[in-house]
């Protein structure tokens, strides 16, 4: 019990923040959370250390909000894409009117593209990038090899590339 309650208390802001930039709601980011740290200790014994732990609560935390989605028949609409937009726009923290404008448009446009992809993609685009985690670690998350973690990633983020600058001249 004591060894969990070390790996609450380490993890625990991490795991949240990953929540949070995933669905962007405050009460279910904490239902979530609370919900993966659940799981996790039901099933501890069965961590085997073949990654980290937050690799593995990371991992339990996605299926916990996917998990989410589909019973509340929500979508991928609902994932919160202001990280994913900055970092494929890769602004300089320019806030003039027209940068939000293009914002806008391109969130609109990331949305689409999104939903276009297969749901492999988009879980290695939120590991990677909600939850800043290495190839390595979404890999172990995921139960895929290193390398096919990278292809998955950099497909999406082609897809995302080359219609975002096809239709801006980012």
């Amino acid at each position: 019990m004591e060894d969990f309650e070390k790996i609450y208390v380490q993890n625990q802001p991490k795991v949240y923040s990953f929540l949070y930039r995933l669905c962007g709601d405050v009460h279910l980011t904490e239902e979530l959370t609370q919900e993966t740290f659940y799981r996790a200790f039901v099933s501890f014994e069965k961590y085997k250390g073949n990654s980290s732990i937050f690799t593995w609560l990371a991992a339990i935390a996605k299926y916990t909000y996917f998990g989410h989605l589909k019973k509340e028949k929500q979508s991928r609409e609902s994932i919160q894409l202001d990280d994913v937009v900055t970092f494929f726009m890769e602004q300089e923290g320019q806030d003039s009117a027209e940068n939000r404008m293009l914002r806008n448009e391109v969130t609109e446009k990331v949305r689409e593209v999104l939903l276009e992809l297969p749901q492999k993609n988009l879980e290695v685009v939120a590991l990677r990038i909600y939850a800043e985690m290495s190839f390595k670690q979404v890999a172990e998350a995921m139960g895929i090899s290193e390398s096919s973690a990278k292809v998955l990633y950099f497909r999406a983020k082609n897809m995302l590339k080359e219609r975002l600058q096809n239709e801006y001249k980012l």
